[in-house]
């Protein structure tokens, strides 16, 4: 793993947890912004470019825009009494599980680029898809013939559920205007 790699990814896991422990609402959706960033530039690293720019444009983007309006547009609570109940036992379990779980699958995963990753040992599916994308589907861009034609069923459900998150932000947003 390389020194850009690493610092990365001590920079998700810090503000994954400052984003999970900080009290004030306004800081965690500012440091969840940041995580965002983080992930997309990590997405970069490991060549998705696809998944950084979904990540950045509506991880770092779009959420830290909705829960900023939400908070703008409701009211603070007066005390700190909500986060007083956390369990940190269970917390602190729950954390050690998944280092231990991350210590444990990490050693295993096949370095970026590496020429015997499943991906690339099998060639023959990968050269088929480049090759016969375009004349079944009259697309060019692979990646694209992928997600609208081989998966659009599912590619249908995302933007479905993507809609429907919209039309209930809108209109939780116009309520709390005329109310």
């Amino acid at each position: 793993m390389s020194a850009v790699a690493f610092t990365l990814a001590i920079f998700v896991v810090i503000t994954a947890v400052a984003t999970a422990l900080f009290r004030d609402v306004l800081s965690a959706i500012v440091v969840f912004g940041a995580y965002s960033l983080g992930m997309a530039i990590i997405y970069t690293f490991l060549l998705a470019p696809d998944v950084a720019m979904t990540e950045a444009a509506i991880g770092a983007g779009v959420t830290t825009i909705l829960l900023l309006l939400t908070i703008a547009r409701t009211t603070r609570p007066t005390s700190e009494r909500t986060f007083e109940r956390i369990n940190v036992p269970a917390a602190l379990a729950a954390g050690a599980f998944l280092v231990v779980t991350m210590v444990g699958i990490l050693p295993h995963m096949y370095e970026v680029g590496d020429p015997t990753a499943p991906v690339w040992s099998n060639a023959e599916v990968t050269q088929h898809y480049l090759e016969s994308t375009y004349a079944d589907t009259g697309v060019q861009n692979a990646v694209t013939a992928v997600l609208a034609a081989y998966r659009g069923f599912d590619t249908f459900g995302e933007a479905v559920v993507v809609f429907a998150a919209g039309v209930a932000v809108l209109t939780v947003l116009k309520r709390e205007v005329f109310t």
